[in-house]
């Protein structure tokens, strides 16, 4: 089942976000082969983040939320909001993805 998580992060938290995004981009590449998409939530401008929105595939809740534990930014402690939801993907992704080479 894949599961969304929709982690958004305390305010002013620009620095400790990048600090640990090195960590994090690791992490997530321990799940690279279940992931249907992933990236930072942003303002508007699309640079500044603001939070994650990821897309991953887990075999149940509970190892959703057990990888969650262990992430980076939640360990260090920057998320001030966290959602996870189970997903159904009926519609194949074509906005947002840069063309094949």
């Amino acid at each position: 089942m894949i599961y969304i998580f929709r982690l958004l992060d305390k305010p002013a938290a620009a620095e400790l976000r990048t600090r640990m995004r090195p960590e994090h981009k690791a992490y997530l590449g321990k799940v690279a082969d279940r992931i249907a998409f992933a990236g930072p939530l942003t303002h508007d401008d699309g640079k500044e983040m603001i939070g994650s929105l990821l897309a991953i595939d887990f075999p149940s809740r509970e190892a959703a939320m057990a990888w969650l534990a262990d992430e980076p930014f939640t360990r260090a402690g920057l998320y001030a909001g966290t959602e996870v939801h189970a997903f159904v993907n009926l519609w194949p992704q074509k906005a947002g993805f840069p063309p094949a080479a």
